[in-house]
């Protein structure tokens, strides 16, 4: 059949990478795709906020399946546009991605539901949101409603960290109308996971758990990112855990959606803090992470147009999901001055020769100038290393990653440190 992928950043590469594979995958195309995907994908010039004109061409090119990569075309109702021209696509509806799309709604179903997570109260005026923060102190964490690119989550350390979130958030207008409705949330003390799950609305696979890295230095230091590396599996989410997480998490809130007249189908995606009292719910997304997937489809072993068909179709009990028993590890090397301001336009180099240390390099913001590969985004490129265990692909990923240069590339030298620092 022929497959459409929506986005062109390296979650979106590894998704192609990972649908090429596919027996069953007659031409696969990409909107809009990047310099990595065009090596595996047609790469087709349209806006993924382009309801129109993105299913105009799935009908014209007999599209047999539509994949949606990031957040914002979800939240836009592109599935609901395929859906409504009879196109087969896997994603969330407009109201399901409300899970991502607003932390408050997430918050009220996980509240009415007693699905766990932290305590927390939503403000549109600041001035309230000031006093809730002076009355409860901190730490605290201040969370912008909308969509803000990773970056709308603030962990204050003080209540004038706090106070100032508040202002940057509801008075500067700093994410815009994501903004104008914050959450104010309990800080939560453990470690962090993402554990993803396929669901067809009714039942729940889980992946294989995950472990980000969000802060852009070694040791955790600097700000926040859209994420700067991850592993997979992560060990502080045993089995036992990632079984807990299934029963109280992902099969409930997949439920309470259904209560609310809401069928959840797609990729469902829990952020986790696994506190001394069990695993808890820092937030929801609705689609794949990013760079979570760089590590959690190189160890999928099976077909993945198959599960993703299963989902759509409402058969995922029917669907063999099977995982290989390795580990992954995917470092990203960004812009100089990323998250902050940036340079675009940056030739790189070195791709091939990291490639030959048997590594898979996913291009996420990357372009073309003048025939060269350049930088074109605040994450450039992400390493992934698959190997028989953690430290081994560590190893063979810190190999390769020197290997690739360009003007003020960084990247963290610590990705899956807490593997090797459990207590």
């Amino acid at each position: 059949m022929n497959i459409l992928l929506i986005g062109g950043g390296g979650r979106e590469h590894a998704l192609t990478w990972k649908l090429a594979q596919s027996p069953r995958v007659k031409k696969l195309y990409c909107a809009p795709g990047n310099p990595g995907i065009a090596a595996i994908a047609e790469c087709v010039d349209i806006d993924v906020t382009d309801n129109e004109a993105l299913g105009k061409f799935a009908l014209e090119h007999s599209i047999g399946l539509t994949v949606v990569g990031p957040e914002l075309p979800l939240t836009n109702g592109l599935v609901d546009h395929f859906a409504g021209l009879g196109l087969k696509v896997f994603g969330p509806s407009q109201k399901a991605a409300q899970l991502e799309g607003s932390k408050a709604f997430a918050k009220e179903i996980m509240h009415k539901y007693n699905i766990p997570t932290a305590a927390s109260a939503a403000f549109t005026n600041a001035d309230s949101a000031i006093a809730y923060i002076k009355k409860q102190g901190a730490p605290i964490v201040v969370k912008a409603d909308g969509l803000a690119a990773g970056k709308g989550v603030v962990v204050a350390m003080t209540v004038k960290e706090a106070v100032d979130a508040v202002n940057m958030m509801m008075c500067d207008k700093a994410f815009g109308q994501a903004g104008s409705l914050v959450v104010i949330e309990e800080y939560l003390e453990g470690e962090e996971a993402s554990l993803l799950a396929f669901t067809d609305g009714f039942i729940v696979a889980p992946m294989v758990a995950a472990q980000d890295h969000k802060r852009i230095f070694d040791n955790d230091q600097g700000p926040n990112t859209g994420g700067m590396g991850t592993y997979a599996p992560a060990p502080v989410v045993t089995s036992e855990i990632r079984d807990q997480v299934r029963r109280e998490v992902l099969q409930p809130v997949v439920d309470a959606m259904r209560q609310e007249g809401i069928i959840y189908k797609g990729c469902l995606y829990a952020g986790l803090m696994i506190t001394a009292k069990g695993p808890k719910v820092i937030e929801f997304n609705a689609r794949f992470g990013d760079p979570e997937t760089q590590v959690v489809l190189p160890l999928l072993d099976s077909d993945l147009v198959d599960i993703m068909e299963a989902c759509v179709d409402g058969r995922l009990a029917d669907a063999n999901i099977v995982w290989k028993q390795q580990a992954a590890v995917c470092v990203v090397l960004a812009a100089g001055g990323y998250p902050g301001s940036y340079n675009k336009g940056d030739v790189i180099s070195g791709i091939g020769q990291a490639e030959a240390q048997g590594v898979m390099v996913f291009h996420a913001g990357t372009g073309t100038k003048n025939g060269q590969l350049v930088t074109n985004g605040g994450r450039v490129l992400g390493v992934t290393a698959v190997a028989q265990d953690i430290k081994t692909a560590v190893d063979k990923v810190y190999q390769a990653v020197p290997k690739i240069e360009f003007a003020g590339r960084q990247y963290r030298t610590d990705i899956a440190h807490r593997a090797f620092n459990r207590k």
